[in-house]
């Protein structure tokens, strides 16, 4: 069983909460852990790491945005995450 910290579980503050419930609502699962870390203190970790996921994704690269989301999911597969 994993150990989770409760405010990025549970989300902290309204938005975050709110945002976790409407996943929930909409896809029937829980918001993804990689989303709940994001928004736990995102002006600390959340946005610069949202930042460098969108250039390492979607910027300058030798490789497509498919190839590259390619390899997110299989890495993703890999480490036995959600993706």
């Amino acid at each position: 069983m994993a150990m989770r910290v409760p405010s990025i579980e549970k989300g902290r503050g309204l938005k975050s909460k709110l945002m976790f419930g409407v996943i929930r609502l909409l896809s029937g699962h829980r918001a993804p852990d990689v989303i709940r870390t994001l928004m736990y203190r995102p002006e600390l970790f959340g946005r610069p790491m949202n930042e460098v996921f969108q250039e390492v994704m979607r910027g300058p690269s030798e490789w497509s945005i498919g190839e590259r989301e390619l390899f997110a999911a299989w890495v993703s597969k890999k480490n036995e995450c959600e993706f």
